[in-house]
């Protein structure tokens, strides 16, 4: 990359590089949290599942610094070149594999280095050894302290910063609003589908009688409803009948619903390899997630993506044209208006645990045929479609937009680098989105 900027090494701008402590922090259940590389993505960090040292681990590892806000950290192995920002009011110490960098304030802005870092200018500089011009899989700190920083004045790395984070802002915005439309679909799968608790109201108003092992239920849904915290739908529960029935599969479900197998409910095929991966714009999916894209789609409509080996609990939801590999499952519904349904109830199971491999975690079509699922009436099952259909085109717009977005940042980030791109030029662009 050709920069009109000034270039300084990455030790002329920063007070501290250091490594992280050569050992494995004490772990507890609950403490001062501990930073490790899975919790460091795409410039972010995520401590939503933290892991946890005691005081004493803690100042163990800090002994040479004490991370605090604004710091950086960067990953340099395993993977390698993941970095992010410590957020005011977080209190944490270094995992393995993890280096703490320090700006001179005066010099350089520690959003500016952070985006710095991740543009491929230095991800090249992370990635290879210039000294042999191989790639590596971990790199020393004597060629961190020597990466080539492109460093304007600090108005323009603050604007710079300031670009990329409204882009990067808008993104988690979306992503969390993503979070919350999920979580609502979830709320109200479980009220009607798990809880039972349009058929226990209409129980309770009848007068009729409920299962024991439904009675701790009814008595909490009584409780909301004469505190108000609940209110029931007379037009949702008509679609709802008001007694239950046992049954030796599933135990007591709605009275005149069925419990059938999930084979009688989805054709479950098996994904399959292409020798022309990135050279079109259906997209391909493995049981780590969206891979890449080729020419042609395997199948176009509502379906469940089940891993077939790998993280056996990663379903996915997908509508539009795609293509899996066989390390993945696709599903063809057999009945309309069921595919969203079935997902919810899919993701109440523990399929890591229904694992049949050896070396790879494995499923098969026979585990997932046979397994019991409770259906509900037309009249449930539509409405409930109805309503997570407007969460889901809500969730995929967001999703689809945050795609155009990354791609925008990414495509900024290495021009406003290189000052390819004028800032002024640039903060037009994002104003307008």
């Amino acid at each position: 990359m050709v920069s009109k900027w000034k270039e300084l090494r990455l030790d002329e701008v920063t007070e501290l590089i250091i490594d992280c402590p050569h050992s494995t922090p004490k772990w507890t259940d609950e403490g001062i949290v501990v930073l490790r590389s899975n919790n460091i993505k795409n410039g972010r960090l995520d401590v939503s599942s933290p892991s946890y040292t005691d005081l004493d681990g803690y100042e163990k590892r800090v002994k040479r610094a004490v991370p605090q806000a604004g710091d950086l950290v960067l990953t340099r192995e395993a993977p390698m070149g993941e970095v992010c920002q410590i957020p005011e009011g977080l209190k944490c110490c270094l995992g393995q594999r993890m280096v703490l960098i320090r700006v001179k304030e005066e010099i350089i802005d520690s959003k500016y280095l952070l985006y710095t870092l991740q543009s491929p200018y230095l991800q090249y500089q992370i990635s290879w050894n210039e000294g042999t011009g191989t790639t590596v899989s971990n790199i020393r700190i004597p060629n961190i302290k020597a990466f080539q920083i492109p460093t304007p004045l600090i108005p323009e790395q603050k604007a710079i910063a300031h670009i990329l984070g409204t882009l990067d802002d808008k993104i988690e915005l979306n992503r969390q609003m993503n979070e919350t439309l999920e979580a609502m679909t979830q709320a109200l799968f479980k009220s009607w589908f798990v809880d039972f608790d349009p058929v226990i109201d209409n129980a309770l108003l009848a007068g009729k009688a409920i299962p024991d092992e439904l009675a701790e239920r009814a008595e909490l849904r009584q409780a909301q409803l004469d505190s108000g915290k609940a209110k029931t739908n007379s037009e949702i529960n008509d679609l709802f009948p008001s007694e239950f029935e046992f049954t030796e599969e599933l135990g007591w479900i709605p009275k005149g619903w069925a419990s059938k197998k999930l084979g009688e409910l989805l054709n479950i095929k098996y994904g399959k390899d292409h020798k022309k991966l990135e050279q079109g714009s259906i997209p391909v999916y493995g049981s780590g997630g969206l891979m890449r894209s080729v020419d042609k789609s395997l199948y176009n409509g509502e379906s469940i993506l089940i891993p077939r080996k790998g993280t056996l609990s990663n379903l996915m939801y997908v509508d539009e044209e795609f293509w899996t590999v066989d390390t993945m499952f696709y599903s063809i519904p057999k009945q309309e208006k069921t595919v969203k349904y079935l997902f919810q109830c899919l993701s109440l199971f523990d399929l890591a645990s229904m694992n049949v491999g050896s070396a790879v975690p494995s499923m098969t079509t026979r585990v997932l045929n046979d397994l019991n699922i409770v259906i509900p009436s037309n009249n449930a099952l539509y409405e409930f479609d109805r309503l997570a259909t407007d969460f889901f085109n809500h969730t995929n717009a967001l999703t689809k937009q945050n795609s155009c977005l990354a791609k925008l940042r990414d495509t900024l980030l290495p021009k406003l680098m290189s000052g390819e791109l004028r800032i002024a030029d640039a903060e037009k662009l994002v104003a307008d989105i």
